[in-house]
């Protein structure tokens, strides 16, 4: 695995796997008009990502550093890597108070809440400034409050984590060169349906396990952004990268019920903090991936077909999702073309 650029903050864990998932140290009736008492907090913050992708550096050790420096009586513990369970696992631990926060992606919360996944649609995103722009509407406001009613959960923000991007033992320039290949594909209900809507045949298959299934010739492809790739070393077992740019790899800030045991001051420094984080997200993303894909093209390591007919997927795919999603899912999808410029 590449080594991390030097501009990254320095990862720091505390891990105390026995102690009760939320903590108040300390409980004070401090007048501060917010959700709760407040008080000393420890907040335990759950992602799936390795603790060298920009998710992590940049997301969640932001989060946890900023809470830090504003000196509110709270504290971040971080748990990367799944450690707190798998994806599926973790939404349902959220909304039941076993975990207190956790970073998410959208087709993940679709378990919870259907529309939301629609996030992670195909295509339903032009690229990095789309996904922000849209998450600054009404549209959006209104997606995450009802979100949040039907669930308890709260949103603090969203990022784009980079573009998802085919891999496979070929090169993917049209729909029709995915005919005959086996592609991998998350198994959720948005994932498939993308795969439907690309035309292509998904095999359903662990990220953990993908590498040896693309090793061993149990799929010919996958589609990941370029730092899930890396960090898992696909440029290893795979010849060609198609940047397709299929879908943008969206990452939710989810807080459970705890949020409203937050004195005002704390949840305004966690607003903060996260704010921060999705601000710098998308930028140390982007910085990853240049510099990875010209590693892979130096090292002669993938080779990078960037002449994908990008307009052919989107209107196949565009025709798809207006066929087959329900009305609900349909006005999500409809609020982010609309802000498409």
């Amino acid at each position: 695995m590449m080594a991390r650029r030097t501009n990254r903050r320095s990862t720091t864990l505390s891990v105390c796997a026995v102690a009760p998932l939320f903590v108040f140290a300390a409980c004070s009736d401090d007048g501060g008009g917010g959700g709760g008492d407040g008080g000393a907090a420890t907040i335990r913050l759950a992602h799936s990502y390795t603790p060298d992708q920009a998710q992590h550096t940049c997301g969640a050790q932001v989060i946890a550093d900023e809470v830090e420096n504003a000196d509110v009586g709270m504290t971040i513990e971080i748990f990367p890597a799944s450690q707190l369970g798998e994806d599926a696992d973790r939404i349902a631990s959220v909304v039941s108070g076993d975990i207190d926060m956790d970073i998410q992606g959208a087709s993940a919360l679709g378990a919870v809440y259907e529309p939301v996944q629609v996030l992670d649609a195909a295509y339903a995103f032009d690229d990095n400034e789309h996904f922000t722009r849209y998450m600054g509407t009404d549209a959006a406001a209104e997606l995450l409050d009802n979100f949040e009613s039907e669930t308890g959960i709260h949103t603090l923000g969203a990022w784009n984590a980079g573009m998802r991007q085919f891999t496979a033992s070929e090169p993917i320039r049209t729909p029709s060169d995915l005919d005959g290949l086996r592609m991998r594909f998350p198994d959720s209900p948005q994932y498939l349906m993308n795969a439907e809507a690309l035309g292509a045949d998904a095999t359903e298959i662990a990220y953990e396990e993908l590498y040896l299934a693309l090793q061993q010739g149990t799929v010919d492809g996958q589609e990941n952004p370029i730092v899930n790739i890396e960090a898992i070393n696909l440029q290893e077992v795979q010849d060609y990268i198609s940047m397709s740019s299929h879908q943008a790899n969206s990452n939710l800030v989810i807080i459970g019920e705890v949020w409203n045991e937050l004195s005002a001051e704390q949840q305004e420094a966690l607003q903060a903090a996260v704010d921060e984080a999705v601000e710098q997200v998308p930028s140390c993303v982007e910085e990853d991936e240049q510099a990875t894909l010209s590693e892979w093209e130096e090292a002669g390591a993938m080779e990078i077909v960037d002449d994908v007919d990008v307009e052919a997927f989107r209107s196949q795919v565009d025709s798809y999702l207006r066929e087959n999603f329900n009305e609900e899912q349909l006005a999500v999808y409809e609020g982010i073309r609309e802000s498409a410029e």
